[in-house]
């Protein structure tokens, strides 16, 4: 039964970032060519943040369909670690963006454009009503880290299309067009720290560097004090495939007079309900460590 409902939530959770992804992909074109139509930096700029938001939906949604495969001889871990793969590529993509906006923005401090304030008004109001139905989608179905990593982005977007009404409408109220690159400066920070994260979260995973929340001497000394006929625990290693499949390998120096059947099935099972590690790979030794 518990599986039937894991299942069940992970197709329903699958089924909603799926309808978040192409309908914020969808609009994020519309809010190009309006932004371009109608010179509006702001609406550029929160088209930019909305690429970030899709690709950020469409890795989620796409790396929960290819969890379902197994892995082969080839990825014998599977696929997983694509989606660490293309996020690092897009925070770099981003990166360039922010720039790209940013020297635009300065420029059009200091020389002023025109801009038409109607249709960015309107395109940014219905980009922030969809950005609302996305995240109502999403919100609440914080089970799952992907779809909560996804609504997290949705939800930075809403400020990014906030921003782009309050432009338009200054300009449309008082004619005052440098609102537009002033506001658009907002959004490149927004950007900025969320291509920051992406890069350095990702970066983090590709290096295999340790896991957040995990402290490999809180796990040595752990497993070392909660499981009995464990002497000693070293050589602990810990990386992740994603942010939320972490891995360990460690050497467990146990009591020669120890079963080891059921002392590796006890440090399986602390490593699982006190770290959340549900795959390791465990040596179990008598005596001195042959890797010394």
């Amino acid at each position: 039964m518990a599986h039937t409902v894991d299942h069940h939530d992970h197709a329903h959770s699958e089924t909603l970032l799926g309808r978040a992804f192409f309908l914020i992909a969808s609009f994020m074109v519309v809010e190009v060519i309006a932004g371009l139509l109608a010179n509006s930096l702001t609406l550029l700029a929160d088209a930019g943040h909305m690429f970030l938001d899709a690709t950020a939906l469409g890795l989620a949604w796409y790396a929960m369909r290819l969890s379902r495969r197994a892995g082969d001889s080839s990825l014998s871990y599977g696929y997983h670690r694509f989606q660490v793969l293309a996020a690092f590529i897009n925070g770099l993509t981003l990166a360039v963006l922010v720039v790209w906006i940013l020297v635009e923005a300065v420029t059009r401090i200091q020389t002023p454009e025109p801009m038409i304030p109607i249709p960015a008004l309107i395109v940014a109001s219905i980009g922030f009503a969809i950005n609302l139905v996305a995240y109502r989608w999403l919100h609440g179905r914080h089970d799952n880290a992907n779809v909560k990593a996804a609504a997290l982005h949705v939800l930075g977007d809403l400020l990014g299309s906030a921003a782009a009404i309050i432009a338009a409408a200054t300009v449309y109220l008082t004619g005052w067009t440098q609102a537009d690159p002033l506001l658009a400066l907002v959004i490149v920070v927004i950007l900025a720290r969320g291509a920051w994260r992406v890069v350095r979260d990702s970066g983090h995973i590709l290096l295999e560097g340790v896991p957040k929340g995990l402290d490999l001497q809180d796990i040595r000394e752990t497993l070392a004090s909660e499981v009995p006929g464990v002497i000693e625990v070293h050589h602990v290693h810990a990386w992740a495939l994603t942010a939320e499949k972490p891995l360990v390998t460690l050497h467990a120096s146990v009591d020669e007079r120890s079963d080891l059947q059921p002392i590796v099935e006890r440090l399986k099972e602390v490593l699982f309900n006190r770290f959340g590690i549900d795959h390791s790979t465990i040596q179990v030794e008598h005596g001195p460590c042959p890797d010394d």
